[in-house]
């Protein structure tokens, strides 16, 4: 579970950096439709995998939420 988590948060860096570019080219109207904002809650969902403690009964639910969003 720990590589799903870490590619899901390299995955939403390197989009990040692809979208930084691409409103730099063109301006922020570029990224009103793009996928950006999702990107963003699921890393906030890998965040939030990362520091729960697994003693938390939420911990399995957000994992299960993980593998399906990936």
């Amino acid at each position: 579970m720990d590589d799903l988590v870490r590619f899901l948060r390299d995955r939403n860096m390197a989009d990040n950096h692809a979208y930084a570019e691409v409103a730099q080219r063109f301006g922020g109207d570029a990224l009103l439709d793009s996928h950006l904002p999702m990107l963003d809650l699921v890393d906030m969902l890998a965040g939030q995998y990362e520091a729960m403690d697994q003693a938390d009964a939420r911990h399995a639910g957000l994992a299960y939420a993980l593998k399906v969003l990936a």
